[in-house]
């Protein structure tokens, strides 16, 4: 038989290495060509690790909540077995010669080469290696009451009891919360950051310490695109097959005001400010572990329905959300962006101040929707729909001039949404 080594294939150019977080297979199950065997967590999206040939898992190499890079073996898959095969063979007939090559090729050299060297680490349970990490405990001291000397999660536990001194300030697990009672009887609960939640903190805080952030406001009476949007949106779906959203709205409007302030579409690479002149326009999507932000390409090219049409495959609150949760997301799907739009009025905020996604040097924040009381005149105040928009931008390059100007062009064309629709 030979055996095929699963490689960590090139991901992305900034993408060098991931964390195995799921196993799909075990030693012994059958997989087809093509077939994911492990999840791989990217800094980005998570990404399914497949086999290149069919036939029986022999061995994994590393555990659920192991770092890896990309070129490292995780598995050995033995080409054309079944499932069975590897039992029967020994059951073989006397006189089956099996002829051995003169000499072995150089990839499955390196896998028996890496099996001597794994043939020293103690056989252990998946969860019983997670454990012994999380405890710092050496597993080849802990001793397994299994008969074929495989340990278990119980038998890191029992070890973990006889060394840990008994005392009030030791820590014990709540069995029917799982949150940890530590010090003075307080209860806590330790949780490790996702390799995804790690890599956003990380490039938030560089944010803030190498662009020189500030945010501007405005608001917006969203009277006459709500009037607009109820008035079309019957007629808009049935001739397009898509409903009419605020976010296409918003979209044009960015989209128009980046091309009269073209230095918001730019980013800073050294002393040089490189202004682009394509308009991927990136949309903010929340997920358990954080903020993606899927693009929706060359914007200005796309009308109305277009976009409406992007949005729902890239950021569609329904949809992508799922998507997104799902981990299900290309990388192609979240690279690039010349300018993001967030939305943190979908969860209620009435304003907030919004983070540079780098190198990108603007962003925009749109808000909760509110009928509040406005001077229509100066005799006459109504309740309208007032939304505050928030405008973060890099001053190194960009003067209040400018990014009160870009707000204003924003505001103008949401507040008289005709011009929109002429542009599409």
């Amino acid at each position: 038989m030979v055996v095929t080594a699963i490689k960590v294939p090139e991901l992305a150019e900034s993408i060098t290495e991931g964390t195995i977080s799921a196993w799909l297979k075990k030693p012994g199950d059958y997989v087809e060509k093509g077939e994911a065997v492990a999840e791989l967590e990217t800094d980005k999206v998570n990404v399914d690790l497949i086999s290149d040939t069919a036939g029986v898992l022999k061995e994994l190499l590393f555990n659920e909540g192991d770092n890896v890079n990309v070129g490292d073996t995780i598995a050995i898959v033995e080409e054309g077995a079944s499932a069975n095969e590897t039992n029967s063979e020994k059951f073989a007939p006397e006189n089956e010669v099996k002829e051995e090559p003169a000499e072995k090729p150089a990839e499955k050299q390196v896998v028996e080469e890496t099996h001597e060297g794994l043939a020293k680490r103690p056989i252990a349970t998946p969860s019983a290696r997670k454990l012994a990490r999380e405890k710092g405990i050496d597993l080849s001291a802990v001793d397994a009451r299994d008969p074929l000397g495989r340990i278990h999660k119980q038998d890191v536990e029992s070890f973990t009891r006889k060394v840990e001194p008994i005392t009030p300030q030791v820590q014990a697990k709540n069995e029917k919360t799982g949150s940890v009672v530590q010090d003075g009887g307080k209860p806590i609960e330790r949780i490790k950051m996702s390799r995804r939640r790690q890599t956003i903190a990380k490039r938030l805080v560089e944010v803030q310490h190498t662009a020189a952030m500030l945010t501007t406001f405005n608001e917006i009476d969203m009277t006459a695109v709500m009037d607009l949007r109820k008035r079309r949106k019957d007629t808009f779906f049935e001739e397009h097959e898509v409903r009419l959203g605020f976010m296409s709205f918003f979209t044009k409007a960015v989209v128009a005001a980046l091309k009269k302030y073209p230095l918001l579409n730019a980013e800073i690479v050294g002393d040089e400010i490189i202004v682009k002149k394509y308009y991927d326009i990136g949309v903010a999507v929340s997920t358990d572990e954080g903020l993606v932000v899927p693009v929706v390409r060359d914007a200005d090219k796309k009308n109305f329905a277009e976009i409406e049409r992007d949005i729902l495959q890239l950021a569609n609150f329904l949809q992508l959300r799922k998507k997104a949760r799902e981990n299900k997301l290309s990388l192609s799907d979240l690279q690039g962006g010349t300018f993001t739009i967030t939305n943190g009025g979908v969860f209620g905020s009435l304003m907030s101040t919004p983070i540079l996604n780098g190198p990108q040097v603007g962003i925009l924040g749109m808000h909760k929707i509110q009928l509040r009381p406005v001077a229509v005149d100066e005799e006459k105040i109504e309740n309208r729909p007032m939304m505050y928009v928030a405008l973060s931008y890099d001053h190194r390059i960009i003067d209040g001039k400018e990014a009160v100007g870009f707000l204003v062009k924003v505001k103008e064309l949401l507040e008289d949404p005709e011009q929109l629709l002429l542009e599409g």
